[in-house]
């Protein structure tokens, strides 16, 4: 009788280096950043369409969501010199570097937003901020998700394909959300619909993202993790239909359903985040995929194109 294979590594230690960051600042800087960019977009609508109230909220909302996402990062990367000094490189394949810039483009839109929303003053140029907010809102609420995937954690890199729609369907749930909360209950229309949606997208790409992964969807199913994300998807249902069903007539029930939207939201990015940590310290999620893929090329060899026996 074989025994089961243990799964270790020299010394004990990880096969790959367990991920540095803080889950508060970097988990915060995922969540805070994706109600931000998915914020700026529904402030947008709202500003077409007249919901004056609901627009200077998620202004208002988006600017400080992204003014704590930055201080999230910085805060994480030890001083803000070290923020400064990655844009002094522009470089297209790094997340990192994309992501720094279009910071630095969004926060100063988002800003100008808000002041013309609070003040009154300049609205061409609030209208325009509005608008380029928005432009880049999709790109800041998902573009964390593309970092992560970025890197060799198993539960982040394997997960490349579902990861980025993901946190955008998180971030809109969130931005819906926060509309939910502060705005007036006669324009929390849209707010609902982006609730419905953005849960339904959210419960979807989480499912067929853990079908997919394999041993790997072990990380987000158990531990921290998976506390974290069962969470996530009961607020997040729940929070969607109490907003559709009853947010419409009743101002506390689309508050209730909102916070519960938030929750869920940031309980999204935090088990994506503990996940990935979890992944990365069990050898197994590094070794079995690996041997896996290994398995597959070589079948493929022996019965594909370069198979010429047949």
């Amino acid at each position: 009788m074989v025994p089961q294979a243990e799964f270790t590594s020299y010394y004990g230690k990880p096969v790959i280096k367990p991920p540095s960051w803080s889950a508060r600042d970097i988990a915060g800087y995922f969540f805070l950043g994706g109600l931000a960019g998915a914020g700026s977009v529904l402030a947008a609508g709202a500003h077409l369409t007249g919901a004056a109230a609901t627009a200077r909220a998620m202004k208002v909302s988006s600017l400080a969501a992204v003014s704590l996402s930055a201080a999230a990062l910085v805060h994480d990367l030890g001083r803000p010199s070290r923020f400064a000094n990655m844009l002094r490189v522009f470089k297209p394949t790094s997340p990192m570097s994309m992501g720094s810039w279009l910071l630095a483009c969004y926060g100063p839109a988002a800003g100008a937003a808000a002041f013309s929303a609070i003040t009154g003053r300049l609205p061409r140029t609030g209208a325009a901020a509005t608008a380029s907010a928005a432009v880049l809102g999709p790109a800041v609420a998902s573009y964390t998700a593309v970092l992560a995937a970025d890197t060799a954690v198993p539960a982040w890199h394997d997960a490349h394909r579902e990861l980025p729609y993901l946190f955008t369907a998180s971030a809109t749930a969130a931005a819906a959300g926060m509309a939910l909360v502060l705005g007036p209950a006669q324009e929390n229309g849209p707010a609902r619909h982006a609730a419905a949606l953005g849960a339904v997208a959210d419960m979807a790409v989480t499912e067929l993202m853990e079908r997919r992964l394999g041993i790997v969807a072990q990380t987000y199913q158990e531990g921290r993790a998976g506390r974290l994300m069962r969470a996530a998807r009961w607020l997040t249902a729940g929070g969607a239909a109490t907003a559709v069903v009853l947010g419409r007539r009743s101002r506390p029930a689309a508050v209730v359903g909102g916070l519960a939207l938030l929750t869920g939201s940031a309980c999204t990015r935090f088990g994506v985040f503990h996940a990935g940590d979890a992944s990365a310290r069990d050898p197994k999620y590094t070794v079995v995929p690996q041997r896996e893929r290994l398995r597959e090329r070589s079948s493929y060899g022996t019965t594909g194109k370069g198979d010429d026996t047949g």
